[in-house]
């Protein structure tokens, strides 16, 4: 049964995956995307293969990741209401990507990474230390003061943040209100290449401990007995969660609701055996971010919506859909 569902969610994944690309303002036929690989350019063609695709990748690998920390992040913290960005990672990154926008002389590359990348994942880097730093006991990490200083550390960022719209040009206040709204438009290959580095190592630690957070769900006593370095585990998905969020955020703002919704989604479909939810959110979360993108490049032509309107337009009532069922259970 695990096998199948895995196996079902893998082909919708890989449907969505070469359907959404066709999907948009122009309308592209078959014959302009071969030309394009014969040597015979054309507008289309072009438009496929270097926005589109690159796009659709960017928003399977952004909703997979975002749907798969949530995941992690639930079974750790043995909370449902639990997201990627409840440790403060989205506050960090928005105050670190306001600054690379409204500071001039922060205005710098390395590599394939923008200042806005750079500074993003800098800030989220330093929320996750102030965290960890305040949470870590000699047994473990605190589940409680890692929520409560999530949330403190959002509420400052956001503070700063506000102090400095004052100070800064109304084109900087545009530009990240562009930011804020989530989006997966301004892909293309470089810019999926300066996401890779980043995500890879997040993604393999949490996929690598899926077992052990089978243990710590039911508790970290009862994964002590069973010989689970909780410790250790706890450690690794904070990092590797926070990593791979730090990674998407920088790329494409603060997406919401994938991260939060997907997983109970998949658990609802498919148990609670973290060794099947875990790629099956991925897999999910991956394939509703493509889709709702799709639904943003076509619902106002000739414009395109920022694909976190839609997330948030479609998550919102989701999710209270899916507590008020809970509550009647």
């Amino acid at each position: 049964m695990k096998i199948k569902t895995t196996l079902f969610f893998g082909i919708v994944f890989l449907i969505t995956a070469a359907a959404t690309p066709w999907f948009g303002v122009e309308s592209i036929k078959p014959l302009q995307v071969w030309n394009q690989l014969l040597g015979n350019p054309s507008p289309q063609g072009i438009i496929f293969w270097f926005q589109r695709i690159p796009r659709v990748i960017l928003a399977l690998l952004a909703g997979g990741t975002l749907a798969l920390v949530g995941a992690s992040f639930q079974a750790l913290f043995r909370n449902p209401l639990v997201e990627p960005y409840t440790l403060g990672i989205s506050g960090g990154a928005a105050l670190g990507a306001f600054m690379a926008i409204s500071i001039p002389s922060l205005w710098i590359t390395w590599g394939p990474f923008s200042s806005i990348q750079l500074l993003a994942v800098c800030g989220a880097a330093i929320s996750l230390g102030f965290i960890y730093s305040l949470s870590k006991k000699p047994e473990g990490l605190s589940i409680y003061t890692i929520l409560l200083a999530g949330v403190t550390i959002s509420i400052i960022c956001g503070g700063i943040i506000l102090f400095l719209t004052y100070i800064t040009s109304p084109n900087a206040l545009i530009i990240f209100q562009r930011w804020m709204m989530g989006g997966v438009d301004i892909a293309g290959f470089k810019e999926m290449a300066s996401l890779i580095p980043l995500l890879i190592p997040g993604l393999a630690f949490l996929f690598f401990h899926a077992n052990d957070l089978n243990h710590i769900s039911l508790g970290e006593d009862m994964a002590l007995g069973h010989g689970v370095p909780v410790k250790k585990v706890q450690r690794n998905i904070f990092i590797g969660g926070g990593l791979s969020t730090a990674a998407v955020v920088s790329l494409v703002g603060p997406i919401g609701f994938i991260g939060l919704i997907v997983p109970h989604a998949v658990r609802r479909l498919a148990g609670f055996d973290q060794r099947t939810v875990l790629p099956c959110s991925f897999l999910l979360g991956g394939t509703a971010l493509a889709v709702c993108d799709t639904i943003a490049r076509k619902i106002v032509p000739p414009t395109e919506l920022p694909v976190g309107i839609i997330t948030a337009v479609i998550g919102g009532p989701l999710f209270i859909r899916l507590l008020i069922s809970r509550r009647w259970k």
